[in-house]
Parts: C-alpha cells; sequence; structure tokens
C-alpha cells in the first residue's frame, strides 16, 4: 500500500474531511479505538483535550492507505497494516480511529492515532518515520504479490540475470528482498512472447543493458 502520512492538529476540519460525503459514495468509521467518543469530532476533540497537559501541537498522527488501483482491499487487510505500522513506528495501544472512504468501487483507509501516551503526560516521539513507512509499504506491497511501483523498487543498478551466490546472498543481507527480484522476473515474463523479448522486457525494468 503506498502510505502517506501527516503530523496533524485540527481536530474538526480533520474530522470534516474524513467524513465528507460529498467527495464519496460511501464513509464507513471501522473503529474507534481507545476513545470514549464513538465518532471522529468527538474522539479527536478527547485527543485535543489530553493535549493541553503537554506543549505538543502536532498531536495526531494522520495516515493514509492507498492498495493499487487494480485491487480492492479488505477491512482485514487494513487493519493488519494498521497493527503493523503503529508496532513499527512505537504506537502500540495508542488511541486510534480508522475510516474507510469508497468512491466508484475503490476503497482506501485512512488511520489517526493520538501521540500522546495519556499515562505519562507526553507526546511519542516518532523518529525517522517517512524511512520507516517507505520500509512498511514495500513489505506490504511484497506481501500481497502487488507489483511494486518504481519509487519503492530497490533492487539497484545491477540485472538479477548477472547475481553470483555470493553477490545474491550480499543482496538479501543489504536488503534486497527475493521477493522482489522474483517479481521482475515474473512481470517481465508476462510481457515476453520469446527468449529476445524477456530479455527486452528485463531491460526496460531494470533500465540498463543486460
Amino acid at each position: 500500500m503506498i502510505l502517506r502520512v501527516s503530523q496533524r492538529s485540527g481536530v474538526a476540519a480533520l474530522a470534516d474531511h474524513l467524513t465528507n460525503s460529498l467527495d464519496n459514495d460511501h464513509i464507513e468509521l471501522l473503529e474507534t479505538r481507545g476513545f470514549m467518543a464513538e465518532d471522529l469530532h468527538g474522539a479527536f476533540a478527547e485527543a485535543y483535550a489530553i493535549s493541553k497537559a503537554t506543549r505538543c501541537r502536532q498531536y495526531l498522527f494522520s495516515l493514509s492507505l492507498n492498495p493499487p488501483q487494480d485491487h480492492v482491499a479488505s477491512e482485514e487487510q487494513f487493519l493488519n497494516a494498521a497493527e503493523r505500522i503503529e508496532d513499527k513506528l512505537g504506537l502500540n495501544g495508542q488511541p486510534r480511529a480508522i475510516v474507510i472512504p469508497e468512491k466508484e468501487g475503490r476503497r482506501h483507509a485512512h488511520v489517526v492515532w493520538s501521540r500522546i501516551n495519556g499515562e505519562e503526560l507526553k507526546a511519542i516521539n516518532l523518529p525517522h518515520f517517512k524511512n520507516k513507512l517507505r520500509d512498511m509499504s514495500r513489505d506490504l506491497f511484497l506481501d500481497h504479490g502487488w507489483e511494486l511501483p518504481k519509487g519503492l523498487q530497490s533492487y539497484g543498478a545491477k540485472s538479477p540475470l548477472n547475481f553470483s551466490l555470493a553477490e545474491w546472498q550480499q543482496a538479501k543481507r543489504t536488503g534486497i528482498d527475493p521477493r522482489e527480484i522474483k517479481q521482475l522476473f515474473q512481470a517481465a515474463w508476462e510481457r515476453s512472447d520469446s527468449q529476445v523479448g524477456f530479455k527486452n522486457a528485463l531491460e526496460e525494468r531494470v533500465s540498463f543493458p543486460l
């Protein structure tokens, strides 16, 4: 999934945006966890009230989860992604709300966490969250077998056709997922009707001569 994130304040405006029925055919409030209120406006108002005991101004962490154009994600997939993301960022157990808008058959999700630790009354720090979310986005694409967007590909400037065993092992150690290399071969094969066509398709994908 493509993950787009922002640290937010302005609770009423955010709640209005996420519940805007004019731009969507259907909006489902999947959950409000850790809040007394069962609606977004009330939940975000609680987060704001707790934040007043701290100096934190960006007390909400808002994330959109966007599956590929040709895939309809299930509620279970959105929930699983939210759980993995909060574990990655250190937001485990924090109050959160999940909204699923739908338009013309396409669904995405918004997850909003409170950054304020209610027991310690301080904001949870989120170091390097952009890098962590990029890694998580890659994992979600690969786990579901979705083709990686170019911005998430990481096989680098060497053709996997020329990998030695030692280079393959090194690629694994440095974070080049074998599933990504397998995906590259599969995509090239599907577009080919001959050995030459397969070679040309791979050259297109990796952007250097084989």
